[in-house]
């Protein structure tokens, strides 16, 4: 009773909670203000130029070529879908590039610590010299000096009668899209899960129990044994062939833009990554190293159960942000002319003279796929950390 008194006591200008409640309220004026000017402006400028604001434009005919066409698409289409193929191509962009950078970076990152002079030095000249590059640069340089280098279709270069470079396609062998094979890939993914699940249950066994965990390293060899059967047997793989020397068909095929823009922003990702991976392995304690090896386990299994899942604790954040960098730069793609979701929007609002609506679309995508990317890895850095 005597604490609250004196708390009544206090003068309103010298109580603290009055500050903070007042300052955030006045925080939240300043910028719905600031915020309202803009848009005062905004329809000020639009009216003074005779543009109103709305989005019935979209329903209009496009009237311009998309090169790289992932779904039908015609210059009479509407507005609408052809950024709908920007958006998928974005897509395909991204997916397809946090998937090898991933792969490249990790193994960049882990082969930095191999015993092998060699290795260790061909994966810090890797990092040194794509890190410290601007990703422009190296765009250009996956274009113009290795893509666009390729022979003509009639000279194509043939790799062991499965993939054909060209300097208009890369041809490579490719699945169909039938039932069957969308089944088989479901139980690829379903093997994938099962076989962390098992692989999380070996560490542990191994790692707190001290058993061989020869088990569940047999179920995990009959996981993997199964998974390539059905990647192999199950895919019903479309292989390119080439009846004439200017033709290719079947398989997968894939323009020079899209493989340059891939490549650059993998190789120029998988660096960063590559040293995120590094300073992650670096931060597990000594006493876990010598703990491992104390126990006989060989160099391998010291990083595959003991340092590694511990290094993913500090590694999984900081993916975050790579991932969200890899999916912001794909925009670049502006540059060397593949129609990503910002190259197709460029293209639209010089048409239709609407920018304001047409950068609001685009930034509502970069915003999706951003929360997007944030939602799964938050759910993968739950997975990994201490559980209480």
């Amino acid at each position: 009773m005597a604490s609250d008194s004196q708390q009544k006591k206090v003068p309103l200008l010298r109580d603290e909670r009055f500050w903070k409640v007042n300052l955030q309220i006045l925080a939240v004026a300043i910028v719905v203000a600031v915020l309202a000017l803009l848009v005062h402006n905004l329809s000020q400028n639009m009216q003074r130029s005779g543009i109103s604001f709305g989005f019935d434009f979209l329903e209009n005919a496009a009237s311009f070529g998309i090169s790289d066409l992932p779904i039908p698409y015609s210059p009479a289409n509407p507005y609408w879908q052809a950024l709908l193929v920007g958006i998928i191509n974005s897509i395909r962009i991204m997916i397809t590039g946090v998937i090898l950078t991933t792969l490249v970076g990790v193994t960049a990152g882990i082969v930095s610590f191999s015993e092998n002079w060699l290795v260790r030095q061909i994966s810090k000249v890797y990092v040194e010299i794509v890190r410290n590059t601007p990703l422009l640069l190296q765009l250009f340089f996956w274009y113009f000096a290795v893509f666009f280098s390729l022979p003509q279709v009639e000279n194509k270069i043939e790799l062991f009668g499965l993939i054909y470079l060209s300097k208009r396609r890369i041809a490579i062998p490719w699945p169909a899209n039938t039932v069957e094979v969308w089944f088989s890939l479901g139980l690829v993914v379903a093997l994938f899960i099962g076989a962390i699940f098992l692989w999380r249950s070996r560490t542990r066994k191994m790692v707190q129990l001290g058993t061989s965990g020869q088990k569940e390293l047999l179920g995990l060899g009959i996981i993997i044994v199964s998974a390539i059967a059905l990647i192999v047997f199950g895919l019903n793989w479309q292989f390119p062939q080439s009846p004439t020397p200017s033709a290719m068909v079947g398989g997968l095929h894939l323009s020079i833009e899209f493989s340059a823009l891939l490549c650059g922003l993998v190789f120029y990702t998988g660096a960063f990554i590559a040293e995120i991976v590094r300073g992650g392995i670096q931060s597990v304690a000594k006493g876990q190293w010598e703990a491992a090896r104390s126990l006989g386990l060989k160099p391998s299994l010291v990083m595959q159960l003991v340092v590694f899942p511990q290094a993913l604790r500090a590694i999984i954040p900081a993916l975050n942000s790579q991932y969200l960098n890899l999916a912001k730069n794909s925009s670049l793609a502006v540059a060397i002319g593949f129609p990503d979701i910002y190259s197709v929007s460029i293209t639209t609002f010089n048409q239709t003279g609407r920018p304001v609506e047409v950068f609001l679309l685009i930034m509502a995508f970069y915003l999706l796929i951003s929360l997007a990317i944030s939602l799964v890895m938050n759910f993968f850095n739950t997975l990994v950390q201490l559980q209480d």
